[in-house]
């Protein structure tokens, strides 16, 4: 059975440059695959232009209707979602999101069968496709040219001034770091990003024990997981499945290197009921020594006080004022700089855009030829035939408005 894939104009606003499939992604489909047709609509915003798509023999076309599947990044908008088909997009209505409630409802209504990117994942629940490591390249990338601005020890670019992340590495040799502490928190694809940014600038790695303990002559930094900076209110020492399941019986103990920090790149996943970091109270401690903040992760006046609202590519840096708990010049003598963008990854388009459908050609696409052999689908399918999966049934009530 042959199937058609449509990769989809995006229509959001702000406009976004990614795309699921680049012009060799889709290339790579149709010869591994040869029950598979790829079209493309046309777009002037696009990271690869249409040509590109056309000189390799996929088809251009502004009507995608006789398509199976179609593919796009962010929200389609409710009226231009064709009834009865499938898709796949960032919905952002797994956390119960008030703003997208009707795009949820239009799903159902039109008879769509919908998967959300974020909903494919592994027979373990681990996701297998994203843009977080692109997140944190530019968020760590976006840190030091915080740092850099605020204290004048160099001058970066803006990332959606540069062409790929080989001008982005090329822009980072440029520079020499001072002698100044690093923390990074998280392991996961978003942690690996920002710590090969670090890594490419050849800061020096300590242990934990060596980072809260000891005075360097170079730039250093440590990477930290929910047990270095989080203990259990009793005093036992249990492993992270216990963290995870028992979140509210646990505090932070992060202040023990904010008073060694100055600059904190957060790639972390913050789970619901987990400590905050820190709070606004040990913001304004004298011991809190955090100059510059940037915050991948962007939960907003949450687990990073400082992070009060989302900053954007445009505007990306802001000051807080841990005194006044307000927003202020981020040049302010009393202000910690906060780099909060909340879609990092539009600022790379290219390699972001390469890196995810790589993912989606190796996970995704053989699922529909297989029988879905591994239920990566089966998994990650939100609606079909009106109704929500029984995997998604816990969104009844807001589509329902009930929540």
């Amino acid at each position: 059975m042959n199937i058609k894939f449509a990769i989809l104009k995006e229509l959001k606003n702000p406009p976004d440059r990614r795309v699921v499939l680049s012009p060799q992604a889709c290339e790579k489909i149709i010869g591994d695959f040869p029950q598979a047709e790829i079209v493309v609509e046309p777009s002037d915003v696009r990271v690869f232009k249409d040509d590109e798509y056309s000189d390799l023999g996929v088809e251009l076309t502004t009507n995608v209707s006789k398509a199976d599947v179609l593919l796009g990044v962010k929200e389609v908008p409710i009226e231009s979602l064709i009834p009865n088909k499938k898709y796949f997009f960032f919905s952002h209505t797994l956390k119960k999101q008030p703003y997208n409630r009707n795009l949820l409802r239009a799903l159902l209504e039109k008879n769509i069968e919908f998967y959300d990117h974020e909903t494919i994942v592994d027979s373990k629940n681990t996701r297998l496709i994203g843009f977080g490591y692109y997140a944190g390249v530019v968020g760590a990338y976006n840190g030091f040219r915080a740092y850099g601005l605020k204290f004048g020890d160099f001058n970066l670019p803006k990332v959606e001034h540069l062409k790929n992340r080989t001008h982005l590495n090329a822009e980072l040799d440029k520079i020499t770091i001072p002698k100044f502490k690093i923390i990074l928190t998280g392991k996961g694809k978003v942690a690996t990003g920002s710590k090969e940014i670090l890594d490419h600038l050849n800061i020096t790695e300590v242990s934990v024990e060596d980072y809260l303990t000891q005075n360097f002559d170079e730039a250093v930094y440590t990477q930290i997981e929910v047990l270095d900076y989080n203990t259990r209110k009793d005093g036992q020492r249990l492993d992270k499945h216990d963290f995870y399941i028992n979140p509210q019986d646990y505090k932070s103990t992060f202040m023990k290197f904010a008073k060694v920090s100055d600059l904190f790149i957060a790639s972390h996943f913050f789970g619901a009921g987990s400590p905050n970091l820190f709070t606004r109270e040990n913001a304004k401690s004298k011991d809190f020594n955090i100059k510059v903040v940037t915050d991948i992760s962007c939960d907003i006046d949450g687990p990073v006080a400082s992070t009060i609202r989302p900053s954007t590519i445009a505007d990306p840096i802001y000051g807080y004022n841990p005194n006044t708990e307000t927003e202020v010049d981020f040049m302010d003598d009393d202000a910690i700089v906060v780099m909060a963008v909340d879609n990092l990854p539009c600022e790379l388009p290219d390699n972001a855009s390469r890196g995810f459908g790589f993912m989606f050609l190796q996970h995704v696409i053989p699922a529909f030829f297989n029988n879905d052999k591994d239920g990566v689908l089966a998994r990650a399918k939100m609606t079909e035939n009106g109704k929500l999966t029984p995997r998604f049934a816990y969104l009844q009530d807001y589509v329902d408005g009930k929540e």
